[in-house]
């Protein structure tokens, strides 16, 4: 019998999410953006920025994760991490050229600074956000849920990426991208919006049900990394891995994606272009959840790997509009899919009373080897990309279309992969 969850529990499950990635979205997409039009950064930095938020990121949250199941606590972590998150957004309405040149008048090159600057608030910033999100919410979901469920939930949980994508598309049509004071009113509205989210949380969620562990917290943050829980957990870890090479193929072309709908292909109305490949993506992928609790993680995956590889061969081939957005419908839904998918098999079978030191392990697969590998392969194969020359004398690339043969690349190690893993469904490992 599938186990029923409340109200408070979807609604809480939307808020938490669709803000969360909303806040994700602006960062992994959009700070490219930020970066490249405010500071003229080149793919390079882009790829460093990137790399050094994943870090980040799966630092925070393996030790946040293996506190949270120290103190047993994860409403106190997610509500008090969204408001910190907030504030820490907020920090970067003072990223203006003319701020530095203000604060920091004796420095010869603003721009450079300026990308420094970036890179060091986008890991604070993901300090606060992945302690909330990624550790103490991603933990909680698991503590509520459980295999008659998972992949409805997952499904809600994975499609609020690229509805965040839509909100945010949608949101940044009034703002001209070019102009700092743009950027500012984007950042204050975001950190405005989280903040609000961590104080509404105090009356939404509900506290796991879960003992806080007997073990030290040394002893907790260490547990996934032992050789002796790999050997007890091998579907989890070997699924992990392939995770990994999911995520790779994504940031492979993720971080420059906004840059080629704009600058490559010319469209200055890609936001209305993109719109109903996201809407329809996040229908397939609300359904595709169920796919997985009805068909189980081999036909659900092996679908979603099709749909991905697809986009990829169409991104690849064309530059109308039309086949582009065929393309990226496809791709979109593919990932998305996956991202169900591939997270409700991990939930499945992560241990119970351990869903928080295990996040740790997550993001290694969702964000740390994916965040460091795909845009520096991105950035290998723009290396010789054509460079434009903007209004200042600056230069600045062009990305073009080999990101997405070689996400494609990819893709097909993933799906081959995928075919040798055996069916199979289990709840709570220990």
């Amino acid at each position: 019998m599938k186990t029923k969850l409340s109200s408070r529990f979807w609604v809480a499950l939307t808020l938490f999410s669709l803000v969360g990635q909303v806040a994700w979205v602006v960062e992994n997409m959009y700070f490219n953006v930020f970066i490249y039009k405010m500071f003229r950064a080149s793919a390079a930095d882009i790829s460093a920025m990137v790399g050094a938020s994943s870090v980040a990121a799966t630092v925070t949250t393996v030790l946040i994760g293996a506190l949270s199941d120290r103190i047993g606590k994860r409403k106190l972590l997610i509500c008090g991490g969204y408001l910190v998150w907030g504030v820490s957004i907020l920090s970067f309405c003072l990223l203006r050229v003319d701020v530095i040149e203000a604060v920091f008048p004796m420095t010869a090159n603003a721009m450079s600074l300026g990308v420094s600057l970036v890179i060091i608030m986008d890991c604070v910033m993901t300090f606060f956000g992945s302690s909330a999100n990624d550790a103490a919410f991603n933990a909680w979901v698991t503590d509520s849920t459980d295999h008659t469920n998972r992949g409805a939930v997952e499904g809600i949980n994975s499609m609020m990426p690229l509805i965040s994508i839509l909100v945010v598309f949608g949101g940044f049509l009034g703002f001209d991208l070019n102009q700092s004071e743009s950027w500012t009113w984007i950042f204050a509205i975001i950190g405005g919006v989280v903040i609000c989210v961590g104080v509404a949380g105090l009356f939404l969620i509900d506290e796991s049900k879960i003992e806080p562990t007997k073990t030290g917290y040394f002893e907790n943050l260490t547990y996934g990394f032992r050789p002796s829980t790999a050997k007890k957990n091998r579907q989890l870890y070997g699924m992990l891995i392939v995770f990994a090479l999911f995520n790779i193929s994504i940031q492979t072309y993720m971080p420059y994606l906004i840059l080629y709908y704009e600058v490559s292909l010319g469209m200055a109305n890609y936001v209305l272009i993109m719109a109903p490949a996201i809407i329809l993506a996040a229908v397939v992928t609300a359904f595709w959840g169920k796919v997985y609790d009805r068909k189980g993680f081999k036909f659900a995956a092996l679908a979603a790997l099709t749909a991905l590889n697809l986009g990829y061969i169409v991104l690849y081939l064309t530059r109308s509009t039309l086949p582009v957005f065929v393309g990226s419908l496809l791709m979109m839904s593919g990932y998305l899919s996956g991202m169900a998918v591939f997270g409700a098999y991990v939930r499945d079978f992560t241990p119970e009373g351990k869903s928080g030191q295990f996040q740790g392990l997550r993001i290694f697969s969702q964000v740390l080897i994916p965040g460091v590998i795909g845009p520096a392969i991105g950035a290998a194969v723009l290396s010789g990309a054509e460079q434009i020359v903007n209004s200042d004398g600056t230069t600045s690339f062009i990305p073009n279309a080999n990101i997405f043969a070689a996400a494609l690349a990819v893709g097909v190690v993933v799906t081959v992969c995928v075919l040798a893993v055996k069916s199979g469904r289990q709840s709570g490992r220990a």
